[in-house]
């Protein structure tokens, strides 16, 4: 096995842990998502990038990451609140930046990865939830009933099912019970798609990839990541109509990061073709 693909097979699976981590986290099992991010961190330090991108170790990097872990824990923990996604990231951009401030070389460039990864999600996030919300800019709810909610109950029309939209992120569907299903937050697949472009980012500049081929394979990730949520909402709306909504809870904890795992690992493998 070569060293790109085995490069290709190790972020697959330490993305689907990572992402598999967050979700646990903030809608299953907090102690099964702190496992998951443990493996994947672990996996980090196995993924061999190009020699000369290594930040230099720092001793800023060390503890600027002590820091925002720490203020991060304590924040949480002051308000008695669940670590969400944000957190999440922020957590991992302080794990990374502490990366960037230890001696090992590849550890240091691995923590470079992380950091672009993060630090794209988070300025992503912040411009799309806090800033528009600020501003009064509805863009998140009606992303969700334009993009995602529409399109996908007129798919699923087609097939014959008893959708009925009654709310800007809610359906009704007649199946294995009467119920109504909100498509709206992680259902937007905006935290799929935020992660999809830190990679690219994050994957380019490190391995000095020209901005055009960069700017290509940005656009091209957010389309798939568009039509991979929309493949996880379907999938969704299918196990309910067929099993009920319980079931459909439960698919819908797992679904979305194996699915992203799957996708991740087929732009990582682009990138290494495009490099």
């Amino acid at each position: 096995m070569t060293g790109e693909n085995k490069n290709v097979i190790i972020i697959l699976l330490m993305l689907a842990l990572f992402t598999g981590a967050t979700i646990e986290i903030s809608e299953g099992s907090v102690y099964v998502g702190i496992i998951l991010f443990a493996a994947g961190a672990v996996l980090i330090t196995q993924i061999h990038l190009s020699e000369s991108t290594a930040l230099k170790g720092s001793g800023i990097y060390l503890l600027t990451g002590l820091f925002i872990v720490i203020a991060d824990l304590l924040y949480n923990y002051s308000r008695n609140s669940d670590l969400g996604t944000l957190d999440t990231m922020v957590f991992f951009l302080g794990i990374s930046l502490i990366g960037c401030g230890v001696k090992n070389p590849q550890t240091r460039r691995m923590g470079e990865f992380g950091a672009y990864i993060s630090g794209v999600f988070i300025v992503l996030f912040l411009i799309f939830y806090s800033l528009f919300g600020s501003l009064n800019i509805d863009f998140v709810h009606n992303f969700d009933h334009y993009f995602i909610l529409l399109p996908t109950v007129a798919i699923m029309k087609l097939a014959g099912m008893p959708l009925e939209v009654i709310a800007t992120e809610t359906v009704r569907l007649s199946g294995a019970e009467e119920m109504t299903i909100v498509i709206g937050g992680p259902c937007s697949g905006l935290y799929s798609m935020f992660l999809l472009i830190g990679i690219v980012v994050g994957y380019s500049r490190i391995e000095k990839m020209d901005m055009r081929k960069t700017l290509y394979l940005s656009g091209f990730t957010i389309a798939v990541a568009y039509l991979s949520n929309l493949v996880r909402v379907i999938i969704l709306y299918i196990t309910a109509y067929l099993y009920g909504q319980e079931t459909m809870m439960m698919v819908h904890t797992h679904v979305g990061w194996i699915i992203f795992a799957v996708v991740a690992g087929g732009i990582m493998y682009l990138m290494d073709l495009k490099r």
